[in-house]
């Protein structure tokens, strides 16, 4: 085994391509929203699918909705979301494939994606440390990952900035926000989480990441225990906006 594995890696590299293709031929890659199998040069999306995410380009603005949402609640620097999220639509599977399907890579992939469009947006490319919302240990341990931490990392590919996943954490475990009103969201999260060793994150440039915005009472709470450390300057990004 250990000869056929170098074998591989040693191969010319036109023999390299022709072994993947193969690959490729027994265990094909599909879209993740549409199914369809992928070509050689696509990833996680087809060409089609991939033209046709939601963007929504609110980093190139200050005064965007996502920045509206936190409007006197957090003083933040500057807050966006990469793409529009509805009911059904492209977004929602992307994220329950994120989420529930144990899809990391669409995390990460969607994370590099979001990642060069704030690198060129003079809003965000000078953000020092990346921060993801935590889970509770408990669903971090069923899921098996954080997928926040996982657009963290895809993000962090394409800025130059650090991801720190363990300076905020959550102390206590919550139900399922969904189908609660915004005052009962915020009454669910507002003491659940807390800092530690905040002095790595002390005159940092921090940008705060989440899957969802919907009522934003989660990044409020979590935006306000980072406020906390002297000197931080807070943004907010997460991969998708959904209208209340």
């Amino acid at each position: 085994f250990e000869y056929s594995c170098q074998y591989f890696f040693d191969m010319p590299p036109i023999l390299h391509t022709r072994f993947s293709d193969l690959a490729s031929l027994f265990f094909p890659q599909n879209c993740a929203v549409c199914g369809k199998v992928l070509l050689r040069q696509e990833e996680i999306l087809c060409t089609s699918c991939y033209y046709k995410l939601p963007v929504t380009r609110f980093e190139n603005h200050y005064d965007n909705p996502v920045m509206e949402v936190f409007k006197g609640r957090l003083p933040l620097e500057a807050a966006t979301s990469f793409l529009f999220f509805s009911k059904g639509g492209m977004t929602q599977q992307l994220i329950h494939k994120l989420k529930y399907k144990g899809r990391r890579d669409v995390g990460i992939y969607m994370g590099q994606l979001f990642g060069n469009r704030l690198n060129q947006s003079p809003l965000f490319h000078q953000a020092d440390v990346i921060v993801p919302v935590p889970l509770h240990a408990k669903k971090e341990h069923t899921r098996g990952y954080n997928q926040s931490l996982m657009l963290a990392r895809g993000l962090a590919l394409r800025m130059q900035a650090k991801v720190m996943p363990r300076v905020l954490i959550r102390k206590t475990y919550t139900a399922t926000q969904t189908k609660k009103s915004r005052y009962e969201r915020w009454e669910n999260v507002k003491d659940i989480f807390e800092i530690q060793n905040g002095h790595r994150l002390k005159g940092k440039q921090v940008l705060l990441v989440d899957d969802v915005i919907t009522t934003g009472a989660t990044l409020e709470a979590c935006g306000n225990k980072l406020l906390t450390i002297p000197g931080v300057r807070l943004s907010i990004a997460s991969l998708a906006y959904a209208e209340v």
